[in-house]
């Protein structure tokens, strides 16, 4: 299984270390699965301009190429304003709409106050709904309060992480099954 790992901002530290330590998670408890991060601050994307993913080459290419050819997606994400990043809009807006189809896509999301978890249900969650993601419902919210610079120091999140990674590639499994099954009907 290929699984990417985003970084949907390019400042602050914490989405960083919640993807890292996920990643880490990861490798060890599924060895066997292709592990990529994407660290949206390590490329150069243009602003999306309506063209079709295809036309754009460079870091755009290569980025969405990643994203495509995942079988499963964990979006880490700050929440800025209330909302997603610009950067992370703007990646999904150079990606076509059907770029999740058949993708697990699982969420990690930090921010400063609880408050913000509406962000993941009103924003987060409609995109990747709109863009066919199979999505795990089950997200990772932290708070500032739950790191101390690189470290992650509130047990529950790092038990919630470790689940995470668990649901994302029992949800994939599960999907391949169905889909398995559904395609058995057709004598083709």
């Amino acid at each position: 299984m290929d699984i990417v790992l985003i970084n949907g901002s390019i400042v602050g530290t914490n989405t960083k270390v919640a993807i890292e330590h996920t990643k880490n998670t990861f490798a060890k408890n599924y060895p066997n699965h292709n592990l990529t991060i994407i660290d949206l601050a390590d490329y150069d994307l243009p602003f999306s301009d309506g063209r079709h993913y295809f036309e754009y080459g460079g870091d755009a290419k290569e980025v969405t190429t990643k994203i495509m050819e995942a079988d499963a997606i964990i979006i880490g994400t700050p929440v800025f304003q209330a909302s997603i990043p610009g950067t992370l809009k703007n990646l999904f807006d150079l990606l076509p709409v059907d770029a999740l189809r058949n993708k697990t896509v699982s969420m990690i999301v930090t921010a400063g106050t609880a408050k913000h978890f509406l962000m993941i249900e009103q924003q987060l969650k409609p995109i990747l709904a709109y863009m066919k993601a199979q999505i795990v419902t089950t997200y990772v919210f932290i708070e500032e309060q739950d790191m101390i610079g690189e470290d992650i120091i509130n047990d529950d999140i790092t038990f919630r992480l470790e689940r995470l990674t668990e649901d994302t590639v029992t949800i994939h499994e599960a999907f391949l099954k169905v889909q398995e099954a559904q395609d058995a009907l057709y004598d083709f």
